[in-house]
């Protein structure tokens, strides 16, 4: 099978570009797929969803918008171009991976003038496109996943099975078009490869909770932690934060402390790494600032970390995700016991003591509650019911796209962010509001620095940046707005933490925020009645 060229990787991106048919980007996609190698197809699917690595890999390319603007301007002054032949779709991958392992800027300029200096003036704006997350074609990751399916001839849920598992779609493409159905089926979860955690959906009340769960359910306390996923295998402890990093040589304290407790000969456990001092839970932007810490020791008797488990996805070569979540904490419980390390839990159908258990946890310095179905199995990467989190204050997860030079003291910083939500259909972040508030100085300090690598564009005193920085926000109330494309705007909106743990897909999404829009008018329409 000949390669492929990026020539023609690009020509797919303009057709499905062209056309508003859902159906008919899928063909096309799915057309395009088919021709290619496995190994092409991995990289082609990235490419499409506007990633460069696989969504495990800690690899970054590092290339800010400043360095390839001049990259570029360079080329167009030289007014010449190589010879040698166009390169194909792995050709650009593998230069791309040299580009990210290498340390020296000067380096850096000079790979990627070679890459730039072979692409034609299309293919050098898709690549950017690409290398800025801003791909906008109008192909979402699940219109990706069922051109996957169709090229594959396997179900779409064949193919969001083997995601959750193998937690990137290349890899998933890999797999479909080397293995077709049977390698797809086989994909399971494997120790010391992580996967993406399950996720819970906002929930208002605790009667609400009660009543999604079919009048019994699970409370948990809500930990304002780090969610680590840990694999252990004999005397082997690997531990992966939520995106899927290895930070296990950051929490030696944490490793210690699982082996003193584990009773099982291999095991993959779900929680949270907290951070308590004189017994009460520290900041989470404390917590994370250690976990980045190269000098761990030193700051271990600053900020003692305390593990608390919530799940058992695997148990001596047993995967146990379809199991329901009362068998799974039962055996935790088997293999943990029933001391500090467990999360504290009430399962009831009592509002009364639903409550008694909220104020408790409040109390003790924790966020809320979570409330999981006892009937529900493990779904990696999946937001949905079956587990609830209930907060006594609204907040929402944003994602940075844009940021305004500050005045006065904040002069000299990025310091006015422009905040987005994911619409969940086509991928695009969606803007719903601006802050200044929340961030300390070096916070301010630090986001510039990081903002300023992630540029995209300028105009005038805003800098566009690639969406990749996740916040929490604090709200007062969601309103209409004409002034952004989304409709809704963020009144009184405040950054509570910057969540360097989270990926920008995990953000909150449009129809969520349209949910809360809705429940919010539909109680301010009762008020005025009344």
């Amino acid at each position: 099978m000949a390669s492929t060229r990026f020539s023609e990787f690009v020509k797919l991106c303009k057709l499905v570009e062209s056309t508003s048919s859902r159906n008919e980007k899928i063909v096309l996609i799915a057309s395009f797929l088919e021709k290619l190698q496995a190994c092409e197809a991995g990289v082609a699917v990235r490419f499409l969803v506007g990633e460069i690595f696989p969504e495990y890999s800690d690899r970054s390319l590092n290339v800010g918008w400043v360095l390839f603007s001049r990259v570029l301007g360079g080329l167009r002054a030289r007014q010449e171009r190589l010879l040698e032949a166009e390169p194909t779709l792995l050709e650009v991958y593998s230069r791309l991976e040299k580009i990210a392992s290498s340390s020296s800027r000067r380096r850096k300029e000079a790979l990627l003038t070679s890459l730039l200096d072979t692409l034609s003036g299309e293919e050098v704006e898709y690549l950017a496109r690409i290398l800025f997350g801003e791909v906008r074609i109008g192909a979402a990751k699940g219109i990706v996943m069922e051109a996957i399916a169709k090229a594959a001839g396997c179900s779409l849920e064949e193919v969001k099975r083997a995601y959750m598992f193998l937690s990137d779609l290349g890899d998933v493409a890999e797999v479909a078009l080397e293995k077709g159905r049977g390698g797809l089926r086989r994909v399971n979860l494997e120790l010391f490869k992580p996967v993406k955690p399950m996720l819970a959906e906002m929930c208002y009340d605790l009667r609400e909770a009660l009543r999604e769960h079919g009048g019994v359910t699970a409370f948990e306390w809500k930990y304002d932690g780090v969610r680590v996923q840990i694999h252990v295998r004999g005397g082997k402890v690997r531990i992966f934060t939520r995106r899927l990093s290895d930070v296990t040589s950051s929490l030696p304290d944490v490793v210690g402390e699982l082996r003193s407790w584990l009773r099982a000969d291999s095991a993959v456990l779900d929680g949270e790494v907290i951070g308590v001092v004189k017994g009460r839970p520290v900041p989470f932007q404390h917590l994370m600032r250690r976990i980045r810490r190269q000098d761990v020791r030193a700051l271990l008797r600053k900020i003692p970390l305390k593990l608390q488990l919530f799940d058992l996805l695997y148990l001596n070569g047993r995967v146990l995700v379809d199991e329901p979540y009362s068998r799974r904490r039962e055996l935790l419980e088997g293999v943990i016991g029933l001391g500090e390390l467990l999360a504290r839990r009430l399962v009831t159908g009592n509002v009364s003591e639903a409550e008694s258990f909220l104020k408790r946890a409040l109390e003790a310095g924790h966020e809320g509650l979570m409330a999981k179905r006892l009937d529900g199995n493990y779904e990696p990467g999946h937001r949905g019911k079956k587990w609830l989190k209930i907060k006594p204050y609204e907040s929402i997860d944003c994602v940075i796209v844009g940021a305004e030079w500050g005045h006065g003291r904040r002069e000299g910083w990025l310091s006015d962010y422009y905040l987005a939500v994911r619409d969940e259909e086509t991928g695009e972040y969606l803007v719903v509001g601006k802050t200044f508030k929340g961030l300390t100085d070096e916070e301010f300090k630090l986001m510039t620095r990081r903002l300023l690598e992630l540029t995209v564009r300028r105009e005038r005193r805003v800098v566009w940046v690639k969406p990749s920085i996740v916040v929490e926000v604090a709200y007062n109330e969601i309103q209409r707005s004409p002034r952004y494309k989304s409709g809704l705007a963020l009144r009184f909106a405040r950054i509570t933490r910057i969540r360097w743990d989270k990926k920008p897909e995990e953000a909150t999404s449009i129809q969520e925020l349209r949910r809360r829009f809705e429940r919010q008018f539909r109680f301010k329409a009762e008020l005025d009645v009344i």
